[in-house]
């Protein structure tokens, strides 16, 4: 069967219309719906892992979106669960706007790729407001469901190959635990690059590992390369290139600002150093020095 985002969603893991008092009681509301659905051992662990999170940088978005998230092995399964609160909750947003719609996803320490895919795809979905909105005006879990099986069809048959190989500006994202985050700033800065008339191709930090992965001719080839991270990355593959470099947030929330500081020149030369180089290449530069 192929796999869908709602694979991981259950009935029990949506309540609609909800009315929690602040940020934490929301978070104890998503948490305890994972915990009816049967998808965590011990919510206190969850709980602090999804804190720890919060404390990075708010998973509060734009217009009314949040996604708080955690990775550890008290989640039996991958799994999501989901809130709409009709007057929104203050969740410390980037706009300062309150949450309306709260996901949480959530996935054990060693969650298979399919899974991670799904979430990813689904945060990718959420940054569009017509479908958020759908979603808020649900009245029951199982039409939550049958609207996003709907988009993520639309968007799985919308899809075209990514053209590779011949776009100047290249882009790496990634946020502290690659669940989310890294995935909405891919998809933020391609669409903002698209309405420019410009290609970009955009390599994710996944909580899973690399996706959409740059290759060596794409990188000998472009201009200039965007960095939006909120984690450490290899960087010294980009040695000499003009470099840009922001917070995974600011790719999402304000795409456009970066083309802008492009435009006006502001991307520096990047001059890798020996802490930029992964540890994979220094071990093998080791070696190779000791046999030599």
């Amino acid at each position: 069967m192929k796999s869908k985002i709602t694979n991981f969603i259950s009935k029990k893991s949506i309540a609609l219309g909800v009315h929690p008092t602040d940020k934490h009681e929301a978070i104890d509301m998503l948490i305890d719906l994972l915990m009816t659905a049967g998808a965590i051992k011990n919510k206190e662990i969850v709980r602090r892992d999804v804190l720890t999170r919060e404390a990075q940088g708010s998973t509060g978005l734009p217009d009314g979106l949040a996604t708080p998230h955690a990775q550890n092995d008290s989640v039996k399964r991958a799994s999501i669960s989901l809130i709409t609160v009709p007057e929104g909750v203050n969740f410390d947003s980037i706009d300062g706007k309150p949450a309306r719609l709260l996901v949480l996803l959530a996935a054990p320490v060693k969650a298979g790729d399919e899974a991670m895919t799904e979430m990813g795809r689904f945060a990718v979905l959420l940054i569009n407001k017509e479908f958020r909105e759908s979603i808020i005006a649900a009245t029951n879990p199982e039409e939550v469901l049958k609207i996003i099986d709907a988009k993520e069809a639309e968007r799985t048959k919308s899809e075209v190959p990514e053209i590779t190989g011949s776009s100047k500006i290249i882009a790496v994202t990634a946020c502290p635990t690659g669940i989310s985050s890294s995935f909405m700033a891919r998809e933020s800065l391609k669409n903002c690059a698209e309405k420019l008339g410009l290609n970009i191709r955009v390599e994710v930090y996944g909580a899973a590992g690399v996706y959409h992965s740059l290759t060596e001719e794409e990188i000998k080839n472009a201009d200039v390369v965007i960095i939006a991270a909120s984690r450490k990355v290899p960087l010294a593959r980009f040695d000499g290139k003009e470099m840009l470099s922001t917070s995974v947030g600011t790719a999402i929330r304000k795409p456009e600002q970066l083309f802008e500081r492009l435009k006006a020149g502001q991307a520096q030369v990047f001059h890798a150093t020996e802490d930029d180089e992964p540890f994979s290449s220094k071990l093998f530069k080791k070696i190779k020095s000791i046999f030599s």
